[in-house]
């Protein structure tokens, strides 16, 4: 039953980081369809509302496909270089795999976010452009699904390997 369970875990994280992704795609697609002026480094644009509901969604998604797969993979802490030297490749597969989620989140959570906030204010705004701010969060919510699965599976499987689950 551990197994199932574990495979509808990683299928709930990645469907969650594919949507926060199509959403963030979708929010990218919006913002370009209003009206706006650009002179190299600086845009004069109207804001988007779709885009800002989608950017929210796709962020908040982002959010908790991570606290899913934090809670559900466990704590692999490793406090010292000799502990980790020591430790088995699973669990040093699944606190580096810890450590890349928590850097993908927060680049892309900090793309998804500049992207939105450009598009919630009510009136024409000009200053330096936010362009593909939510599409490349989209793209890293893909990448940060395929780290949380693996952190999910090795942190599993180190546990495992220490006793804490039975097989």
């Amino acid at each position: 039953m551990l197994k199932v369970g574990g495979v509808l875990v990683c299928l709930l994280i990645v469907g969650l980081d594919v949507a926060a992704g199509i959403l963030g795609f979708q929010a990218e697609v919006a913002q370009n369809k209003v009206n706006h002026l650009r002179l190299w480094i600086f845009e004069c644009r109207d804001p988007s509302h779709d885009a800002f509901k989608l950017g929210a969604a796709a962020a908040a998604l982002l959010v908790l496909a991570h606290i899913i797969a934090n809670l559900l993979g466990g704590c692999m802490c490793i406090c010292s270089q000799d502990e980790l030297s020591r430790a088995s490749p699973n669990r040093q597969l699944s606190v580096a795999c810890l450590v890349f989620t928590w850097i993908i989140l927060a680049v892309g959570l900090s793309m998804l976010v500049i992207g939105t906030w450009s598009n919630h204010k009510s009136k024409a705004s000009c200053g330096f452009t936010h362009h593909h701010f939510l599409s490349i969060g989209g793209i890293l919510c893909f990448v940060h699904g395929l780290f949380c699965v693996a952190y999910y599976v090795s942190s599993n499987a180190a546990a495992c390997e220490e006793g804490k689950y039975g097989a």
